[in-house]
């Protein structure tokens, strides 16, 4: 496996993902690459996880990984597709018959495979208008400021001809919408995205709506004296079609592609391929052209008209409810993308009602967001935690100023169990504020932040709203903190290791308990030193040559279990077979009774009970980790006796471990016993290849 050590963050991210070879397809949102890889297995996540400029990564079904960038993901997407070596990316990899096979299983796999396919298509159909959507957002949103402020009235009907253009800068985006959606929806179902767009151009013309209200022949105009609203119906060729007025529209455009991939797949099979260019194109527009027209568009008028209908019904008779519904699910809808529907009806509902009713209430949502990751970086200053200072602060500039919830999502919150149900108190606080004050409204498509604050109506409604969000939740996070005491204990040991080593000092590393073992020599002050040079002082103290000769009968480190010794050279485990983390042996154990190797204090005890680090009197450091990989396990089948900072002699009892456990959970029982502060002893000699009772010596020791 490819790990990625240097070079630029492009080529780091390319070599983490298994090479350009193994990439099929590369996308990107707001803030996240979204790969589709041939074989997800080559991934090394955890050292993905550890590049700087990487809030965190994202393992999907299907082969899918995403990579969580922020704000600069554009920069490193355009880098990583202009590396020479990405010019063998993106070819599909041929497939064996048990490939095959493992695919057609995979299609009846899961009752509720087609809803996935749904949320993924109308995401995919969206997710690249972001960029735009939030330009259109921005500029509505410095417009309403100035409408505010009193210096240009910008819901006038007789605006100057600066402020009608200033109008098209942001209504281009929101009008011809639906070209853009079917463009997206038709690549991302495999078709030419051209024909999508031009079939939905088409009933968007100058000559189509046009005919709406006017005098053609063989059109007729109705005014519904109930409604007081007026319809327009075309003759054509004999056949009635309503005519609308399709800007905006999103429901239209993911109706229309849906019929017009089985069309356009259709014709593929029917004509050959020396004359698909011409014909299926021709025939599909010739087909789906009037579908839409006379079929799609009505019913997609209709079908957005009923839900936006139905929810503006919930919202006028129990607004309290609808305002408190919303910013609760909002927090699990966007993790998994389910949100696209909401947003596409907050479209219906401005071009429908000429308002929506939805953002309000969301925006309650987004900022008990960014008030939990305001929290965390309050915590991260007070606890001189500079790499959480860093992700929280990008976080929330692209939350307070950009509207934008994945990075403190991906690279906080989601990372962090303590840290949902604190925002989700303030989501509750603030749409609570929101039904009690009579809703909150805006005529404009919007993402909720700070700059957009004033396309609310009342603002002051919105304004309590949010802030009430922000500040519970960030209270709330600060005052009883992201962490657990034991996962604060061990960070803060952590930050203190870190520093020791920044000073020249040693300590024992509090990443022995850290929640992926792959990510110790990373994050500790023993790997302060180069790997290199841990290895070379192991080597030289395990001859006794390191600085001084060897004097003295040295410490007896003992074997915390029984078993099998074994040198670390053997062990399944990169890390620890590289001396990265110190000399020592590894023990395949025949009992799950662990036990203290040496006297000393327990400096680290991992909540999982997978790993303990002791420091004797005389300063060796001593870590014992139980199994590989077993932090997985979340603590299941580890029965800890001792605690962190805790006094422990020769043999006393740390943990007991259902080894049948850890096996049916495919994890080696291995038990690890290592030197950490190997390079600072004059010889640190394993006794290998013997069967041992705990308490028998296995490493010596020597100054």
């Amino acid at each position: 496996m490819n790990t990625p050590t240097s070079g630029t963050l492009a080529e780091k991210i390319l070599r983490g993902v298994g090479g350009p070879e193994n990439v099929e397809s590369l996308t990107h949102c707001a803030t996240r690459l979204r790969f589709q890889l041939h074989d997800g297995k080559k991934v090394d996540q955890s050292a993905l996880d550890a590049l700087d400029g990487v809030m965190g990564t994202v393992p999907q079904s299907g082969d899918r990984f995403q990579i969580v960038i922020g704000g600069a993901v554009a920069g490193v997407h355009s880098d990583i597709m202009n590396l020479p070596e990405m010019t063998s990316a993106g070819k599909a990899l041929p497939k064996s018959d048990a490939d095959v096979k493992a695919e057609a299983r995979a299609k009846g796999r899961g009752r509720y495979a087609w809803l996935d396919n749904f949320f993924e298509y109308l995401s995919d159909s969206f997710r690249p208008l972001l960029g735009v959507l939030l330009g259109a957002s921005l500029i509505i949103a410095i417009a309403s400021m100035l409408d505010a402020f009193g210096i240009v009235d910008f819901r006038s009907a007789d605006k100057s001809a600066s402020w009608v253009f200033v109008d098209s800068m942001w209504r281009s985006v929101l009008y011809f919408l639906p070209i853009m959606v079917a463009y997206n929806a038709a690549k991302k179902l495999k078709i030419d995205p051209w024909v999508g767009a031009t079939v939905m151009a088409a009933v968007m013309t100058p000559n189509f709506t046009g005919m709406i209200g006017s005098k053609t022949p063989g059109v007729e105009t109705h005014t519904n004296a109930t409604l007081g609203t007026t319809e327009s119906v075309a003759h054509v060729f004999g056949l009635p079609m309503q005519l609308n007025d399709y800007g905006g529209q999103v429901f239209v455009p993911l109706l229309m592609v849906a019929l017009l991939a089985l069309v356009y797949r259709g014709l593929k099979r029917i004509f050959p391929e020396n004359v698909q260019m011409v014909f299926v194109p021709f025939f599909s527009m010739l087909i789906m052209i009037p579908m839409t027209a006379f079929l799609i568009g009505p019913m997609g008028i209709w079908a957005g008209n009923g839900l936006g209908t139905g929810l503006s019904w919930l919202n006028g008779n129990a607004p309290i409810v609808f305002a408190i519904v919303i910013p609760m699910l909002y927090p699990f809808l966007v993790p998994l993308g389910l949100h696209w529907p909401l947003n596409a009806l907050m479209l219906v509902n401005i071009n429908t009602l000429g308002y929506d009713f939805i953002q309000g209430p969301m925006g309650t949502w987004n900022f008990a967001c960014f008030g939990a990751t305001a929290g965390v970086l309050l915590l991260s200053i007070r606890h001189r935690e500079k790499d959480m200072r860093q992700t929280a602060t990008g976080a929330l500039a692209a939350g307070l100023l950009g509207g934008i919830s994945e990075p403190s999502l991906y690279g906080i919150h989601l990372r962090f169990k303590r840290i949902y149900p604190r925002m989700l108190v303030g989501c509750l606080v603030g749409g609570v504020i929101i039904g009690v004050l009579g809703g909150v409204n805006t005529k404009a498509f919007a993402f909720t932040s700070l700059l957009t604050i004033p396309v609310f109506d009342p603002m002051i409604k919105y304004i309590i709203a949010i802030s009430a969000a922000f500040f519970t939740s960030m209270a709330l996070v600060y005052f009883s903190d992201y962490r657990t005491k034991e996962e604060r204990v061990e960070a803060n040991a952590e930050r203190d290791a870190a520093e020791a080593a920044a000073r020249g000092e040693v300590g024992i590393p509090a990443q022995a308990a850290a929640a992926d073992d792959r990510e110790l020599v990373a994050v500790g002050a023993t790997a302060a030193a180069t790997t290199a040079g841990t290895t070379a002082a192991t080597t030289a103290g395990s001859t006794g040559t390191a600085g001084a000769p060897a004097a003295g009968k040295g410490l007896e480190v003992a074997a915390p279990v029984a078993g099998r010794v074994v040198g670390l050279g053997e062990v399944e485990d990169p890390v620890f077979a590289s001396r990265a983390l110190g000399e020592g042996v590894g023990i395949e154990p025949t009992e799950g009774r662990v036990v203290a190797p040496v006297a000393g204090e327990l400096v680290t005890v991992a909540n999982t009970g997978h790993a303990f680090g002791i420091r004797t009197e005389d300063g060796v450091e001593v870590l014992i980790h139980v199994g590989i990989d077993t932090v997985q396990m979340k603590g299941e089948g580890f029965d800890v006796r001792v605690e962190s900072g805790q006094k422990v002699s020769v043999g006393d009892l740390l943990a007991e471990v259902d080894l049948d456990a850890v096996r049916a959970a495919k994890h080696p029982t291995v038990t690890l016993v290592t030197v950490l502060n190997t390079a600072d002893m004059g010889s640190v000699e394993p006794h290998t290849g013997q069967d041992v009772v705990a308490g028998a010596p296995v490493v010596t020791v020597r100054r």
